[in-house]
């Protein structure tokens, strides 16, 4: 399904699918797109579907136009991967691929060591360590000045592509650019400045000082400068202002004293991101020294444009990924709410009908109406008790609050708070505790929840069959592989193989209503708190089996480390 993926502006993180062969795209509610960006027009543009899998965006007129990939265009016809902004939004276009896919597994055969057809032999190896020597200069080989130039530099491209791909963390990798700009070149005061995509304005982020040079001392970058580097997307070199031409003499870099810097545009795949500037000063006494060289040249600003490259791709795929974590989240938390909503929704519809009967009880003086309405309040009271505590179990990081306690009476005590429900299902609940446990160390709370969470399924399961529905609860204990499990057996429908793989998904519930997806999950997180394991067996129409299995950790067996 083609889409627009919002990477940048009010609506960042929101994904529109088109769906639809003509989509309207502005501010207006009639539009499918719908953009919350006053700099947006009421009706801005429309994408229109030429062919099954070709895609054209039109211009409707719009005040401030339309843009792809940083042009503006009234017709474009559009390709996956292309970004385009109207007003202060920015949006990726992507569509499923015009090619139907191959099946490489006929194509790409991986032999067995013993095949007969795999004859090859390790002749060397290398590691990465030693590749990336590739780019080191080596010691007494005659080079020229040139080549010697060239490998360095390209040895700072290679260190500045490590860089960037070994973090998402957008101050980091500006750090880390700068201090391979300080090993590269002789600057002795540099900063990075970035372009906020909201306000456009430039915010710095690094500032950096040679060793020995004033640390306090403030960096004043030419307006000229930044004008020139951003509207023309090219880097600039300044040894002497002065006799520059393209430099006003009014304007505010004679006024600096600045002898020589270097400012390149971070410009990344469809827009400039920031500027990186550098630059140094040297005394007459320096000048006198050095004959007049520069100590900043062409290559130098060569070089630095390669690396502002890098730097700005890094940039835009940070904030992409953040992006799309944003997304994520937003719609974790709507599912959340959905799913929550509904069924305390549905638990406060029990409250209000057993309410009904308190209140009629009351009125007529009819004790039984009274217990009655009151049985049907308490047990809704549990339930929300039970789905608040579900939601703090799975969404906090916490620590198993351990403590020596009897396994067996644990689990006994979930037999008994379920045989009312047992019960009200028609399911037989049978219990059969190890009869060697000793005391273990556990968290009890969490390893009540657990169990809990498993034999409602349980009874809930048995009672959805045809026959008499039947639970076993067992516990065991093995000492030789030190472990513990706590076994729950039901006769119930079985569990279908499609539903396996999304059996601890959180929020995906089989039992519609009445259920918020969160019980296995939860019981998921307990046992790997506690260095345990779920283990399900299950077949339609034969039931299902599930072993929670932990660490048997002995009182004073030495320290209680759990294994994540």
């Amino acid at each position: 399904m083609p889409s627009l993926f919002v990477i940048r502006g009010n609506d960042q993180g929101t994904r529109f699918e088109l769906d639809a062969p003509a989509v309207g795209l502005g501010r207006d509610a009639s539009n499918q797109v719908q953009l919350h960006d006053t700099e947006v027009s009421r009706q801005h543009a429309e994408i229109r579907r030429v062919d099954p899998n070709t895609f054209a965006l039109a211009d409707l007129g719009s005040s401030n136009g339309t843009f792809v990939n940083g042009r503006r265009v009234q017709q474009y016809r559009l390709a996956s991967g292309d970004q385009i902004q109207v007003g202060s939004t920015l949006m990726l276009f992507t569509s499923p691929t015009e090619e139907p896919a191959e099946d490489l597994a006929e194509k790409v055969k991986i032999a067995s060591p013993r095949a007969a057809d795999d004859q090859s032999h390790i002749v060397h190896s290398v590691t990465q360590q030693e590749g990336s020597r590739l780019f080191e200069l080596q010691a007494g080989a005659p080079q020229s000045p040139w080549l010697e130039r060239a490998q360095a530099n390209l040895q700072v491209i290679y260190r500045t592509a490590l860089a960037v791909s070994h973090t998402l963390d957008i101050d980091q990798l500006l750090h880390r650019i700068m201090d391979l700009i300080f090993e590269s070149l002789e600057a002795d005061r540099g900063c990075i400045v970035l372009v906020d995509p909201d306000t456009k304005k430039l915010l710095p982020k690094v500032r950096r000082t040679r060793k020995g040079a004033r640390s306090d001392e403030k960096i004043t970058i030419s307006k000229t400068i930044l004008d020139y580097v951003l509207e023309n997307n090219e880097g600039v070199l300044t040894t002497d202002a002065r006799d520059d031409q393209r430099w006003n003499p009014a304007a505010s870099i004679l006024q600096l004293d600045i002898r020589e810097a270097i400012c390149v545009p971070m410009q990344g795949r469809y827009d400039v991101v920031g500027v990186i500037y550098i630059d140094t000063s040297s005394s007459p006494q320096e000048i006198i020294k050095q004959g007049g060289a520069a100590k900043f040249s062409e290559d130098h600003l060569k070089l630095m444009i390669a690396i502002a490259h890098q730097a700005a791709l890094a940039v835009e795929d940070t904030r992409y990924y953040s992006a799309m974590v944003q997304a994520e989240r937003l719609a974790a938390v709507g599912q959340t709410i959905a799913t929550v909503s509904h069924h305390i929704k549905n638990i406060l519809q029990g409250i209000r009908g057993g309410s009904y009967l308190i209140e009629m009880g009351l009125k007529d003086h009819d004790e039984s109406l009274v217990r009655k309405g009151w049985g049907i309040v308490e047990k809704n009271q549990t339930k929300i008790s039970s789905v608040v505590m579900d939601m703090l179990t799975f969404s906090k990081e916490r620590e198993p609050d351990l403590s020596p306690a009897e396994l067996n009476r644990v689990v006994a005590d979930v037999v008994e708070l379920m045989q009312s429900r047992a019960a009200d299902e028609k399911v037989a609940l049978e219990w059969h505790p190890a009869e060697a446990m000793p005391t273990l160390v556990f968290d009890p709370e969490g390893l009540h929840r657990a169990v809990l969470n498993v034999v409602t399924n349980a009874i809930d399961a048995a009672g959805e069959g045809p026959r008499p529905g039947q639970v076993a609860v067992r516990t065991h204990y093995a000492p030789d592989e030190g472990k513990v499990r706590v076994v729950v057996e039901d006769n119930g429908p079985g569990i279908p193989p499609e539903q396996m793989e999304t059996l601890f998904s959180p929020f995906v519930s089989t039992k519609k209503s009445r259920g918020t997806g969160l019980g296995l999950p939860v019981t998921q997180k307990i046992l790997k708190e506690h260095g345990g394991h779920v283990h399900v067996q299950s077949a339609a129409g034969q039931g299902s089996r599930f072993v929670l299995e932990l660490p048997a950790v002995i009182p004073g067996s030495g320290p209680q480390t759990l294994v994540r």
